[in-house]
């Protein structure tokens, strides 16, 4: 029994020592992961990530901090154009937004950092709601809507 609480420890201390974007992410029903990557040469972009649904479908997310009152504002989007959108084009292709919350090893609850050790776990606001009434949904893209709380599952190399 103690060889497995040591297992146990060691991988939550790996996981501790894990930067956000490079950080791995799953739902509750293992109907989506998420994996963070550096946010390259993006300037208002602190945070870029990847969402992965069933039957291949992905989401792409990218994360800007508001002025002001500072938040993460999230964003995913599905099958947007490539190069210069319109307010329009990026509105139809955008199947979430909302603040992307943070909860520590303690179980409080913050906002998702811009930089530094990955948080346990993250809260994506109504994502399972408004992912039902996305493009992205039904027969031709993911079946399985996925929990707005993911946790920590991993870290990539």
């Amino acid at each position: 029994m103690l060889v497995g609480c040591a297992a146990i420890l060691a991988a939550a201390s790996a996981f501790a020592a894990c930067p956000v974007e490079l950080a791995v992410y799953g739902d509750r029903d293992d109907a989506a992961g998420i994996d963070f990557r550096p946010a390259i040469d993006l300037a208002a972009v602190t945070n870029t990530f990847r969402m992965n649904l069933d039957n291949g479908t992905m989401l792409d997310g990218i994360v800007m901090w508001s002025e002001g009152t500072e938040r993460p504002y999230g964003t995913l989007t599905y099958r947007c154009p490539d190069g210069d959108v319109t307010g329009a084009e990026l509105e139809a292709c955008t199947v979430w937004q909302g603040v992307i919350y943070a909860v520590d090893d303690a179980g409080a609850i913050d906002l998702l950092p811009k930089t530094g050790d990955a948080p346990k776990a993250l809260i994506f606001p109504d994502l399972g709601p408004s992912l039902r009434l996305s493009t992205a949904y039904g027969e031709s893209g993911f079946t399985k809507v996925p929990w707005d709380v993911f946790a920590l599952k991993g870290c990539q190399e």
